[in-house]
């Protein structure tokens, strides 16, 4: 068996050793965009070269290097018989249920209203909040999206979910499609993007959609930048139809210098760190699923690419 690992890092030996120890029974080679093709049965990747493609004519199935498969998708030649199997959390649904939950507080809670008055030296107790007053609503109901969910409703806070198709998850009303997407947004205060990026997600929080949602209305995008319009949200900004946005992932990264964004008080930005790709977690999974596949056992995370997801 033959691994072959494309993923751009500068110390690939902190993937290649874990994963030789990991999977014995395998040679594991680093990509090599001048070198000959190895006649790789499998490949782990982030968002890899066309050229794999063309020069690894043998491979078996590809393994992406995060639950994210987009930038996978775009690659042009991909062929469309090839297994595509995304990772699946890998530690990475517990951190995004924590950023969100700690945006949530930020807002809910009003805790940027107690540092202002610790700089000014002022003790004052405001009242307590109602959760019934912050309903959340979780675009997009993966295991990330499920996981962000189920931990707010455990909170006591009201939750909804949507999705392209149906789900039953305790604790949680849901929604699906495109026929219920109003209904969801008119009961969501604090809107939560978790979706995967596909063509009919990308844009998909533009002024109509944000101006459906509750008064006082939160963002909190952690799903892709591409899903939200950017000049869309600094316009209900503006409007006072949302009162606050948090960002961890943009359109282009790094967040160029002078983006309007930086200036907003109202947004708070993180630079993509809502969920960090746990390597031992992520390369266990990995190759669990590599040796299952090679001996034809039923494996979890297989993308459907022509969904997106």
């Amino acid at each position: 068996m033959k691994v072959l690992f494309v993923a751009g890092d500068p110390k690939p030996e902190r993937w290649t050793v874990p994963i030789k120890e990991l999977l014995p029974e395998a040679e594991v080679h680093v990509w090599d965009p001048d070198g000959p093709a190895i006649d790789a049965d499998y490949a782990i990747v982030w968002q890899p070269p066309a050229k794999l493609f063309e020069r690894e004519k043998k491979l078996k199935a590809v393994f992406n290097l995060g639950a994210g498969i987009d930038g996978l998708l775009k690659v042009p030649n991909l062929p469309e018989d090839l297994t595509v199997v995304r990772l699946e959390d890998a530690g990475m649904s517990v951190q995004m249920a924590e950023y969100v939950l700690h945006q949530l507080l930020e807002a809910s809670r009003g805790m940027e209203t107690y540092r202002e008055q610790q700089r000014q030296g002022i003790w004052k107790i405001h009242r307590p909040i109602k959760r019934s007053e912050w309903p959340v609503g979780v675009m997009g109901l993966g295991h990330i999206g499920k996981r962000v969910a189920r931990t707010l409703a455990d909170l006591d806070y009201r939750v909804n979910g949507w999705a392209r198709s149906e789900h039953d998850l305790d604790g949680v009303r849901t929604y699906a499609g495109a026929d219920e997407l109003g209904e969801f947004l008119k009961s969501t205060r604090v809107l939560v993007n978790t979706l995967p990026l596909t063509d009919e997600t990308r844009d998909i929080i533009d002024y109509e959609l944000l101006s459906q949602l509750q008064p006082g209305a939160v963002l909190i995008n952690v799903g892709r930048g591409e899903h939200l319009v950017e000049d869309d949200l600094l316009k209900v900004l503006d409007e006072g139809k949302l009162v606050r946005a948090s960002l961890d992932v943009f359109r282009k990264e790094p967040l160029p210098e002078g983006h309007p964004f930086w200036q907003r008080n109202e947004i708070t930005i993180t630079p993509h760190i809502s969920a960090r790709t746990l390597r031992d977690a992520t390369l266990e999974q990995i190759t669990g699923k590599i040796r299952d596949h090679a001996r034809g056992l039923t494996i979890t995370g297989i993308v459907d690419t022509s969904r997106g997801y």
